[in-house]
């Protein structure tokens, strides 16, 4: 039964679209595109690349800002904003390697 219900869920997943992702990356790049970058709000924070990661691990994160689940407020607020399908065309960008 569990899997028959993990199933259903992957079933209802966008598929996420790289190149729609384009025009939603300048979000993003402000600060996950600068290496070494640091924010100083809410305190000081090495911002992670985030170029490379698994879809999963980008959408697990996003969902979990969007939720309150993860605490960054500037975060929280990007989060909020998205649509399930940008959160999956923002994980599809973001897990293929591009300069």
């Amino acid at each position: 039964m569990l899997f028959a219900l993990a199933g259903a869920a992957l079933a209802q997943a966008p598929l996420g679209n790289a190149e729609a992702a384009k025009s939603k990356i300048s979000m993003c790049i402000g600060c996950h595109g600068i290496p070494g970058y640091k924010t100083v709000f809410p305190q000081v924070y090495h911002v992670p690349m985030i170029t490379g990661q698994t879809p999963l691990y980008i959408v697990n994160a996003l969902q979990a800002y969007k939720s309150g689940a993860r605490k960054h407020p500037s975060m929280r607020g990007i989060a909020q904003g998205l649509t399930e399908q940008d959160i999956a065309d923002l994980a599809a960008y973001y897990s293929t390697e591009h300069k």
